[in-house]
């Protein structure tokens, strides 16, 4: 089982991305999901998690009101849309995931990251 992450890329400050993680091979179900993000030489931080039925969000105070965490269960994928961009959400973007491959097993898995680079 893999996170594959895509949508990263260069832009403008106030400008927009969308990335996506999506889980590939076999899965019981995937639980808690959510996007970090580390810039050089900080600390890998939470930008916003989302519940197993997609209910529940919950953001970074830094990234509130600008980005928009979804998951789409049928397609197994997780999304990140980031409007409002600064040069400070310069990092790599990293996917996590609670999976389960039976009843009762939890494992967290990572994406391999995706470069969010954003210009002044």
């Amino acid at each position: 089982v893999q996170l594959v992450e895509s949508g990263g890329g260069l832009v403008q400050a106030g400008g927009s991305l969308r990335l996506s993680c999506a889980v590939s091979g076999s899965t019981f179900s995937i639980n808690l999901m959510g996007w970090h993000r580390q810039a050089p030489g900080k600390q890998r931080e939470l930008v916003a998690r989302i519940s197993s039925s997609g209910v529940s969000t919950n953001y970074a105070d830094s990234v509130k009101g600008r980005f928009t965490i979804s998951r789409d269960n049928a397609k197994k994928t997780m999304y990140l849309q980031m409007n409002s961009l600064k040069p400070e959400d310069t990092a790599v973007y990293y996917c996590n995931a609670d999976l389960s491959l039976y009843a009762g097993h939890h494992s967290s898995s990572w994406g391999q990251g995706t470069q969010v680079t954003v210009s002044s």
